[in-house]
């Protein structure tokens, strides 16, 4: 189906394509550099590709259609898409680092980037140590996944006019993401319990990357006015938000046979939550030594009887229902910002349909 006539629906495997072509297109000059790097990125190739919504790329396409992009005709739609594409490489390697950071053992159902490369060295009885050239090589697969996230947007064939309109988005997404990273691993370190800083966390660290900034994007590739921009930054920022709760709680109370993640993850690694500081503030009044024993639990055990436990004084507290109201208001808050913004109709049906799918789900 042509390009200009495409369904959200029809994104993801248009992406797919649009990354597979990058990687085959990059195989010889990769090959020229030696067999065993060749191989690594083999499994830097097989992540990408493996899985995934692709859900940035599709309010990157969002943003661009409905900004009306396609209508000015001033772009190429397929160079868009490949420039939209990009964002996947930038998902990738913020989810290979971030598995390193919180020592994650499975992603999506599989062994994670640097946990298969570990077992690859085990397999093979080669020199050193498995788990730090494990690491050590998923590090540079997730910058070499960043270093080509530039290569695929610059030279995705949209105009230099383009580009330059779409720079600041484009800078100020990947300092967004990295920084938010950070200010998650520090309030850890902290033993931070404000929902005020954790809120902060999602606002950067998801929001920003994962829909905000790609809807900014893809309406700034198609030259939209700051209006329009505005809503589109807004609707991302509010739904954003709302899309990580979710996570939150899914990372505490998910399926794991859905999740592809193990039940309490999040609690597992210690994460300084939205959900984890409403459930300390709530139990700290009413429960002062369940607000006790969840403080000491979290970040502290892998044993699931103890990790339940503790899921269960977070859903005891109250944390759980009330960040399911969060949900819903930011949505619905979400929502608002694409009424009377100039944003086309089929556009604003697309992005209430995929706020919905984004904030009430399961993985």
């Amino acid at each position: 189906m042509a390009t200009t006539h495409l369904e959200l629906s029809e994104i993801p495997q248009r992406v797919e394509r649009n990354l597979a072509a990058f990687f085959d297109a990059r195989a010889d000059a990769i090959a020229a550099i030696g067999e065993p790097v060749a191989h690594a990125v083999s499994h830097l190739q097989a992540f990408v590709l493996g899985g995934g919504k692709r859900v940035r790329p599709t309010y990157g396409w969002a943003g661009f259609a409905g900004a009306g992009g396609l209508e000015r005709g001033e772009e190429d739609p397929d160079a868009v898409l490949r420039a939209v594409s990009a964002l996947e490489l930038i998902q990738a390697c913020a989810l290979v680092h971030d598995d390193i950071i919180d020592a994650s053992d499975t992603r999506r159902g599989n062994p994670t980037v640097h946990r298969a490369l570990e077992a690859e060295h085990r397999d093979r009885d080669l020199l050193g140590s498995a788990e730090a050239y494990g690491t050590n090589a998923a590090i540079l697969l997730g910058d070499l996944a960043l270093a080509w996230a530039e290569d695929m947007w610059r030279y995705s064939g949209v105009s230099q006019e383009a580009l330059a309109r779409a720079a600041e988005p484009w800078v100020g997404m990947r300092t967004e993401v990295i920084g938010g990273q950070l200010l998650d691993m520090m309030l850890e370190s902290l033993r931070s319990e404000s929902v005020k800083m954790a809120n902060r966390v999602n606002r950067y660290k998801t929001a920003a990357y994962t829909i905000e900034r790609p809807l900014h994007l893809g309406a700034a590739l198609a030259g939209a006015d700051e209006a329009t921009i505005g809503a589109f930054r807004g609707y991302g920022r509010d739904v954003g938000i709302a899309f990580q709760l979710r996570d939150d709680l899914l990372g505490v109370f998910g399926d794991p046979a859905i999740t592809g993640k193990p039940a309490g993850d999040d609690l597992r690694e210690g994460k300084r939550t939205e959900l984890f500081a409403t459930a300390v503030g709530l139990l700290a009044e009413k429960d002062p030594d369940g607000a006790e024993e969840l403080r000491a639990g979290i970040g502290q055990t892998a044993d699931g009887a103890k990790l339940r436990r503790l899921a269960q004084l977070i859903r005891d507290s109250g944390a759980e229902d009330a960040v399911e109201q969060r949900i819903e208001q930011l949505t619905a808050s979400g929502l608002e910002y694409l009424e009377g913004a100039g944003i086309n109709d089929a556009a604003v049906d697309a992005l209430t349909a995929l706020a919905r799918k984004a904030t009430d789900r399961r993985k």
